[in-house]
C-alpha cells in the first residue's frame, strides 16, 4: 500500500508543489465562496423585484375596486384574469392553506395602509395554467412546462369587502438556481480552472526557484569547495541568503585549507627527523633492541605518509577529468595481484566518470588494502547501480571476521582501530577508510560498508554517472 502512496507523497514532499496546491485550493475556495454569496444576493434581489412587481399589480386591481359599486366590480375582476390573476370575493380567509412567510404581505400595507386585512398564503399544489387562446381540448402546441409557485393573496377593501387573489408567479430562472452562475456551470468553467492553475503554478515555480538553487549551491559545495558562490540577486531575503551562503563558503574553504595545511606541514616536516632517528638506530648494538625500534619507527613512518595522504584526500585542486572506470579499476586490481595479492573481479559497464584519477585510484587501493589486511582476500565487481539512476555500482568484498554493525560507521573516523581484528600487529593506522571516504565525498560518491550474509565485510561504492557518457 506504501508504493501506491509514494508518488503522491514525494509530489507534496516538494515545498514548491505545496505551494502550487496552498495556492490553487485558496483561491478555488475565494472564488466558490464569493460566487455563492452573490448569487444568493442575486436572487435575492431579483426575487425582491418580483415581489414589488405583484405588489404593484395588486394595488392597482385594489384601487380601482374601491370607488366602484358591486355591479361595476365584476367587470374588473373579469380583466384582472388578462393580468395573471384569478380574482373574486369571498367571504373569510380560507384555513386550507399554509401561512407564508412571503414579505409580500409588508409590502402591500405599505402601499395600501395598515387598516386593511392582508393575508398572503403559499399553494402547495400549484398546476401550470395553459395559454388562454388554447382550445378547450388541449393546447394548441407542446410547451414545456414553466416552474411556477402561487400565491393566495386576501386583501379588504374599504368596504370590508374580502377580495381573493390567486397569482402564477414564475420560478427562478436557471441562472438563479445554481446552475450558471458566474463561470461555475457555464462552458467557461475549464478554461476558468485552467487560468487560475496556471496562475498559482507559476507563483509556486517563482517562490521554490531560490530555494531550489541554494539547495543546489549545497550540494554543489559538498561536492566541490572551491564551486563558484551563488549570485547575490532577487529579493532582499534571497539576495540575503545567497550572501549568507557566499560567506559560509569562504570560512568552510578557509578553515579546511588551513587544516590541510597544518596537517601537511607536520607530517612534512616529521619526516626529516625520522630519517635522522633511523640513521642512527644503525649504530645501536643490541640487535634486538634495534629491530624493534627500527619497527616503532616504521609505524610512524607509515602514520606520517598516511597523514599526508590524509592532508591530500581534503585537497580538491587535483583536476577533474573523463576515466573510464572499468579500465582504471582493472588497472588497481591488476596492481594488487601483481603484488601477490589474491583479488577477482568481475563485470564491466563501459561507463565513463568524471573524477580526480589519482584521488580516485587512491581511494580504490586503499579499499582494496583494508581488504587484504582483514580478509586475506578480495572478489570486486562492477555494474551499473539498480537502485540509483546513473550511478555505478563498485562492490569490494573480503572474507575476514567482518565488524560489529554498531562501529560501521565508527570505523570512517581517523585513527580508529577495532581492538580485536584490526589491531596495530596488522599493520592499520586507523587512517585507510577515512581518506576513501573523504576521496568518495570529493567525487559526489556514496561509500558504505555492510556485514556480507555469507561471511567478511562488503564496501559499497557508488559513484555517479551525472556527466559520463556510454561507450558505444
Amino acid at each position: 500500500m506504501n508504493h501506491l502512496f509514494a508518488p503522491l507523497r514525494e509530489f507534496v514532499g516538494s515545498i514548491g508543489n505545496r505551494v502550487f496546491l496552498i495556492l490553487l485550493a485558496g483561491i478555488l475556495v475565494a472564488t466558490v465562496t464569493t460566487t455563492w454569496l452573490a448569487s444568493n444576493e442575486r436572487r435575492s434581489t431579483m426575487r425582491e423585484l418580483r415581489y414589488q412587481h405583484v405588489a404593484e399589480r395588486v394595488e392597482q386591481v385594489v384601487q380601482a375596486l374601491d370607488p366602484l359599486t358591486p355591479q361595476a366590480r365584476d367587470v374588473v375582476l373579469h380583466a384582472a384574469d388578462n393580468f395573471g390573476f384569478e380574482a373574486a370575493f369571498v367571504n373569510e380567509v380560507g384555513d386550507t392553506l399554509s401561512p407564508s412567510t412571503s414579505p409580500m404581505a409588508d409590502m402591500l400595507k405599505s402601499r395600501l395602509g395598515e387598516d386593511r386585512q392582508i393575508v398572503v398564503q403559499r399553494e402547495t399544489d400549484c398546476a401550470p395554467r395553459k395559454p388562454r387562446n388554447a382550445p378547450p381540448d388541449g393546447p394548441a402546441r407542446a410547451e414545456r412546462p414553466r416552474m411556477e409557485t402561487c400565491r393566495v393573496i386576501y386583501v379588504s377593501l374599504r368596504d370590508k369587502a374580502l377580495l381573493r387573489l390567486r397569482l402564477h408567479m414564475p420560478g427562478d430562472p436557471p441562472s438563479l438556481r445554481g446552475r450558471g452562475v458566474g463561470p461555475y456551470g457555464s462552458p467557461y468553467i475549464l478554461l476558468f480552472l485552467i487560468l487560475i492553475a496556471m496562475l498559482a503554478y507559476v507563483v509556486a515555480r517563482m517562490a521554490a526557484r531560490p530555494i531550489k538553487h541554494l539547495a543546489s549551491a549545497a550540494t554543489e559545495l559538498g561536492r566541490d569547495i572551491d564551486h563558484p558562490p551563488l549570485a547575490e540577486k532577487g529579493p532582499s531575503e534571497i539576495r540575503q541568503a545567497a550572501k549568507a551562503f557566499n560567506a559560509m563558503q569562504m570560512r568552510i574553504r578557509r578553515q579546511i585549507q588551513h587544516r590541510t595545511h597544518m596537517l601537511a606541514a607536520i607530517t612534512h616536516d616529521l619526516q626529516t627527523p625520522l630519517t635522522r632517528l633511523r640513521l642512527r638506530l644503525e649504530k645501536v648494538e643490541d640487535k634486538e633492541l634495534q629491530q624493534k625500534l627500527v619497527d616503532d619507527l616504521a609505524v610512524m613512518q607509515g602514520m606520517v605518509r598516511e597523514g599526508l595522504d590524509l592532508a591530500r584526500s581534503m585537497d580538491s585542486s587535483e583536476a577533474m577529468q573523463r576515466l573510464d572506470i572499468d579500465s582504471l579499476l582493472d588497472s588497481v586490481c591488476a596492481d594488487a595481484s601483481d603484488a601477490g595479492q589474491q583479488v577477482e573481479l568481475a563485470g564491466r559497464t563501459r561507463a565513463f566518470v568524471v573524477a580526480q584519477p589519482n584521488a580516485l585510484r587512491r581511494c580504490l587501493t586503499n579499499l582494496l588494502d583494508n581488504a587484504f589486511k582483514y580478509g586475506q582476500r578480495a572478489e570486486v565487481s562492477i555494474a551499473l547501480d539498480d537502485l540509483l539512476p546513473n550511478r555505478v555500482l563498485i562492490r569490494i568484498r573480503d572474507h575476514g571476521p567482518g565488524i560489529p554493525e554498531g562501529q560501521l560507521e565508527t570505523v570512517f573516523e581517523p585513527f580508529y582501530r577495532l581492538e580485536t581484528s584490526r589491531s596495530r600487529d596488522t599493520g592499520g593506522t586507523g587512517l585507510g577508510l577515512t581518506i576513501a571516504r573523504n576521496i568518495a565525498e570529493n567525487h559526489g560518491a556514496l561509500l558504505d560498508l555492510r556485514n556480507h550474509a555469507k561471511g567478511g565485510l562488503e564496501v559499497l561504492l557508488s559513484l555517479p554517472l551525472k556527466q559520463a557518457k556510454r561507450a558505444r
